[in-house]
């Protein structure tokens, strides 16, 4: 929405109840956040790469190393959304703080750990702290810069985020080369330790909470429960057509359960209302359909470069790493952009590239080869850049101090559920167009077709993002006017 149409935004130490840090503190302050999110990223995109070498180190199948990453995955899915809740009742730089210390544990007892199992243990309370940090570092930043730039803020943990997952590979990659593969964990230790010193010491304290009903223990379970049961479905389910149904049956039942519990409870986890908001329901949805055809671009991107253009894999990756780098490069000037022409223009321009992005990419890269698929990549990308850092300030601008956590904590969680459905469908979207299951052995006239059919869909579905959001504001503008 414009800037003139948004709720206002509370001011910093009405959140709190601290006063606003000064400059210094607060670029501080904003230091502690992105780092934050920068080692929670750098977690999610980091393991991949050691997959083969921990099969080999315990003597293990490929398929049980791969919980390595799931247990990752799916812890954080399945709690963020219950740790933002708990960071609003109990205060969000204990809790951050507590989150990047069992963080720190949890990368220690991973590098260290003698058997495989034991990685994928510390993996799944990595994963913990992971979602403690990703929920509250968006909560946060409206107690540590003024409104008035707020944009520019999720401009930089957008940064954060796309340099952590743009360095997972790579330096997982040198690190196992030279250091074996533990140093990919205890790397984490340090980086969390000063970072949990700079929240501790430059994030506002937390204000005394007042006596509240106790904590939706249902509801938690419930919520914890659906989502990995989701997660599952989508990931282990792929393939296997009746773990598929009841885990995807699962996860129905338990999310009917889920919105039945939350309306009786004296503190729900989720006040339903709060999803009936128009520009937080429109920003919701936006931001799982913005993730699920980033999505297409990490599947389908590794094999028509190597497969249709004929890359070997040091350019393949070269390739694919430029999408990260302009997330990086153009996040904070993003942010600065919504501070200045307001959050609903910017997500407008935002879904306008990404979906001019993903149709180009459905023609140019057959006709123009690598500089066809470039040049459409960098202009999804920084779609992509814009649209976090707008979507992310529209969502969080009224949400009262007592719900953040909470919102972000949603927030994140569909921009997850994003990224766990677009690697099921959008494959399979891709395998269906190519005619085969095996993409591997596909042609690369196979491959082509699986392209172009695979990015035309992701451009529909990102119309669809856009008459979303474009409907929301207009229901919010008629309700104002009728007020």
């Amino acid at each position: 929405m414009a800037r003139t149409t948004q709720p206002p935004i509370h001011a910093p130490h009405e959140a709190s109840g601290a006063t606003t840090p000064p400059p210094r503190s607060a670029r501080w302050a904003l230091a502690a956040l992105s780092s934050s999110l920068l080692l929670a990223s750098l977690g999610t995109s980091i393991a991949n790469v050691a997959l083969p070498t921990l099969a080999r180190a315990f003597d293990a199948t490929f398929q049980a190393a791969s919980w390595v990453v799931l247990a990752y995955l799916l812890t954080v899915t399945s709690v963020i959304v219950s740790v933002g809740r708990l960071g609003d009742r109990t205060g969000r730089r204990r809790l951050l703080v507590a989150g990047l210390l069992l963080f720190t544990a949890a990368s220690i007892a991973a590098g260290l750990a003698p058997a495989l199992w034991l990685v994928i243990v510390a993996r799944a309370a990595q994963g913990l702290g992971a979602a403690v940090m990703m929920a509250l570092s968006l909560a946060l930043v409206a107690e540590v810069v003024p409104n008035t730039r707020t944009g520019a803020a999720m401009g930089l943990l957008g940064t954060a985020s796309a340099i952590g997952t743009a360095l997972g590979p790579s330096l997982g990659g040198l690190l196992i080369d030279q250091l074996g593969w533990r140093a990919m964990f205890l790397v984490n230790v340090p980086l969390a330790l000063i970072t949990a010193l700079l929240a501790v010491r430059c994030l506002p304290a937390d204000r005394p909470t007042a006596a509240r009903p106790a904590f939706d223990v249902v509801g938690t379970l419930l919520l914890t429960a659906t989502l990995a049961a989701y997660a599952l479905a989508m990931t282990l389910g792929r393939g296997h057509p009746g773990l598929f149904a009841s885990l995807w049956l699962t996860s129905w039942i338990g999310g009917a359960l889920f919105v039945l519990a939350e309306t009786r409870a004296a503190d729900p986890l989720i006040r339903l209302s709060l999803l009936r908001a128009p520009p937080i329901r429109a920003g919701l949805a936006a931001n799982l359909l913005v993730s699920t055809v980033l999505m297409a671009t990490l599947i389908v991107g590794p094999f028509y470069l190597s497969r249709a253009l004929g890359l070997d894999a040091g350019l393949v990756g070269a390739v694919l790493s430029l999408g990260p780098i302009v997330a990086a490069l153009t996040g904070v000037p993003a942010g600065r952009l919504v501070d200045r022409v307001g959050a609903g223009r910017v997500t407008t321009v935002g879904l306008v590239a990404i979906a001019a992005g993903a149709g180009l990419l459905a023609i140019t890269p057959e006709t123009l080869g690598v500089p066809g698929y470039v040049a459409p990549t960098v202009v999804l990308t920084a779609g992509y850049a814009l649209f976090q850092a707008a979507n992310n300030t529209a969502v969080m601008a009224g949400v009262s101090p007592q719900q953040r956590g909470v919102v972000s904590g949603t927030l994140n969680l569909s921009r997850n559920l994003g990224l766990i459905t677009g690697t099921a469908v959008m494959g399979a979207v891709f395998a269906f167009a190519a005619g085969t299951d095996d993409i591997h052995a596909a042609s690369p006239a196979a491959v082509a077709a699986g392209m172009r059919f695979t990015f035309a869909v992701a451009a529909a579905l990102i119309l669809s993002a856009l008459a979303i959001v474009t409907g929301s504001r207009a229901l919010a503008t008629r309700r104002r006017v009728a007020l």
